[in-house]
């Protein structure tokens, strides 16, 4: 991806967020409570992780990064969208919310214990991903682990329109073939896949859900 697209990309995800981002934290910011088996990975993410600092990635309205908070986790979030961040912070005050880009992390090298990432590759296109799981693998320490949730399919979805609101986004649906192989090429190892059929209409979308476990090789 050129850097002219790229940043056309970046700045649609960016203004469609920001637009709906009220609404999206007043949908989403609870779903944990009915995701038995998301709560029960990050259960198994935490235990592995233990103390160190943990970065949630596409941390829209904070609900994850304060599941692991709560757990007694050091963690902070990450988005893109501004507009996102402010209902982070303000339905979460006790955490550090940050604006950062996927593709290029602003953080340094080997500086995270772990990183969460539900659903922060549904608008990144294919080419894109690469990137994405380098600079994941950058920041990681060594033993360092990423928990990845995303829709597993083929489809490309384009929607301009979000509950009655303007946007202009594409939300992306990738085989878990695919997703491996990026995970892998960026040099992370993958140590367990988890999949699942859709929850309730009223709880998620209904999409094929897939979650990885990867670990930045190395001693401690």
């Amino acid at each position: 991806m050129d850097d002219i697209h790229h940043r056309d990309v970046i700045r649609a995800i960016r203004d469609s967020y920001d637009r709906i981002a009220d609404e999206y934290a007043l949908r989403i910011s609870n779903e944990l409570q009915h995701k038995p088996l998301d709560c029960a990975l990050l259960d198994d993410f935490y235990a592995d992780v233990g103390t160190g600092e943990l970065c949630d990635m596409g941390c829209g309205p904070g609900h994850v990064a304060r599941y692991l908070h709560h757990k007694g986790a050091t963690v902070f979030g990450l988005d893109l969208s501004p507009a996102m961040l402010e209902q982070a912070r303000l339905l979460n005050p006790g955490i550090s919310f940050r604006e950062g880009n996927l593709l290029r992390l602003d953080l340094p090298d080997q500086s995270l214990a772990g990183i969460t990432a539900f659903y922060a590759i549904v608008n990144l296109p294919a080419e894109c991903l690469s990137q994405v799981f380098q600079e994941m693998r950058r920041v990681l320490r060594n033993r360092g682990l990423l928990l990845l949730a995303f829709h597993a399919g083929g489809d490309i979805i384009h929607e301009t329109e979000l509950w009655g609101r303007p946007i202009s986004m594409d939300f992306f649906l990738f085989p878990l073939s695919s997703i491996r192989r990026y995970i892998e090429d960026a040099g992370l190892v993958i140590e367990k896949i988890v999949e699942r059929e859709p929850y309730a209409p009223e709880v998620e979308y209904q999409s094929r859900r897939a979650y990885i476990f990867a670990r930045r090789p190395g001693s401690v």
